[in-house]
């Protein structure tokens, strides 16, 4: 296989803190975190999210709505079994 160099020009700061957090996610160095991300990227199976997700919160009325729903399966309540995908398909259609 050939090799080739690639040079990417950046701040010092932001070299150190790359390599700190690449540390952090278990890579060996700055270099195998961009062999990564290249491979990745060329797959274009790269995912880019900006921030963290949000979390939501539910109404106190929707968490006990919920929590009786989970209850409910829990103890068999309000649950209906289909014995093939026929009579699955057959009970979402009435």
């Amino acid at each position: 296989m050939t090799r080739t160099i690639l040079q990417v020009p950046m701040s010092a700061d932001l070299k150190i803190a790359a390599e700190m957090t690449a540390k952090d996610y278990g890579f060996s160095s700055l270099q195998e975190t961009v062999r990564l991300i290249l491979n990745k990227l060329v797959k274009r199976e790269l995912v880019i999210s900006v921030g963290e997700p949000e979390e939501s919160n539910l109404s106190s009325k929707a968490e006990k709505r919920y929590l009786a729903m989970i209850k409910d399966i829990g103890e068999g309540r309000n649950v209906t079994k289909t014995k093939n995908l026929e009579d699955f398909f057959a009970l979402l259609s009435s």
